[in-house]
């Protein structure tokens, strides 16, 4: 089963605001399994997650308004396993 997400063309200024709220999203998950979680290993596991999803969205930002002005092509598409 695939889910399409995301599929189009978009200014810079919405690719940023698209993939921004879609990473918070992702990070507030791992948070929220933080605060519910014992496990020292799975936190920090999930700390790291966190912390490379930062990196990212900042390296994507940095990249996206270095191109201002200009339109890019987003595809986001979830491919279920089962």
């Amino acid at each position: 089963m695939k889910i399409q997400l995301i599929e189009g063309h978009f200014s810079t200024k919405d690719a940023i605001e698209i993939i921004t709220q879609m990473i918070h999203v992702k990070i507030r998950f791992h948070e929220n399994k933080i605060d519910n979680s014992n496990n020292e290993e799975d936190v920090k596991m999930r700390e790291k997650k966190i912390k490379l999803l930062q990196k990212n969205l900042f390296e994507f930002r940095k990249e996206m308004e270095a191109m201002k002005g200009k339109e890019v092509s987003l595809n986001s598409e979830i491919e279920v396993l089962i």
